[in-house]
C-alpha cells in the first residue's frame, strides 16, 4: 500500500537533504543536495543543471530525509540558470511494486547492530549500491557474506556528502558466488 502525502507535512525543511533526480523512465540524471526548499510554493532549489531537462518536464526527486528516504514527482522550473522542481505527491511507504532507482556507486559497511549495539568492524566493507527505493537498497558484496536478518550500519557518498543508513538484509542472490547481491529494507537514515 503506498501512502500519499502532502509534501510540507513530511518535513520541516529538505534543505541540505541528499537527492537523486531521474527522468519518467528512472535513468538518473544527478545526485547532489537541496539548496533551498520553499515550502509554501512546495519546490526545492538545486546544484545540478541536467541538458536533457527542459522547462515542464517531468521528473521524479529521492530525498534521503530522516528517518525514512522519500520520493515525489515534479516538475522542472528553470529560472534565470537556476533548476528549481515543483514537488508533487510523495510516497513514504511503499509496496514491492515500486520504482528502483539505478545509483551504482560505491560505499561502505562499517558496522553490524546486534540487539541495538553497534559492533564497529576493523575494516570497512567495500559494496557497490546496485539500486535504491523508498523501503531499501540492493547492493553488491564481492568478498564478504551477510545472512538474511543482518542489520548494519553504511555510509555512502551522495554529491561529495556522506549519508550513514542503517539496513536489514531481506534477502540474499547468488550467496554461494564471489559475489553477493543483497536486498535490504531500511530501518534508519541518519
Amino acid at each position: 500500500m503506498v501512502r500519499v502525502t502532502n509534501m510540507s507535512t513530511l518535513a520541516s525543511d529538505f534543505t541540505g537533504c541528499s537527492i537523486f533526480l531521474y527522468d519518467t523512465n528512472g535513468n538518473q540524471l544527478g545526485s547532489t543536495v537541496v539548496r533551498v526548499h520553499d515550502r509554501h510554493e512546495q519546490q526545492i532549489q538545486v546544484n545540478l543543471m541536467p541538458s536533457s531537462l527542459k522547462p515542464n518536464d517531468d521528473c521524479k526527486v529521492f530525498l534521503l530525509t530522516s528517518p525514512v528516504p522519500c520520493e515525489f514527482s515534479g516538475k522542472i522550473k528553470k529560472s534565470g540558470g537556476i533548476l528549481m522542481i515543483a514537488m508533487f505527491q510523495g510516497q513514504v511507504k511503499e509496496n514491492r511494486g515500486a520504482m528502483r532507482y539505478a545509483v551504482n556507486t560505491p560505499a561502505q559497511i562499517e558496522a553490524l547492530i546486534i540487539e541495538t549495539k553497534p559492533y564497529y568492524l576493523q575494516t570497512q566493507v567495500e559494496v557497490t549500491l546496485i539500486n535504491i527505493s523508498i523501503s531499501g537498497i540492493r547492493f553488491r558484496a564481492p568478498n564478504y557474506s551477510f545472512n538474511e536478518g543482518d542489520i548494519f550500519r553504511m555510509n555512502m557518498i551522495v554529491s561529495s556528502s556522506t549519508k550513514q543508513i542503517t539496513a536489514k538484509v531481506i534477502n540474499c542472490l547468488d550467496k554461494d558466488a564471489e559475489r553477493s547481491d543483497y536486498g535490504c529494507q531500511f530501518m534508519e537514515v541518519l
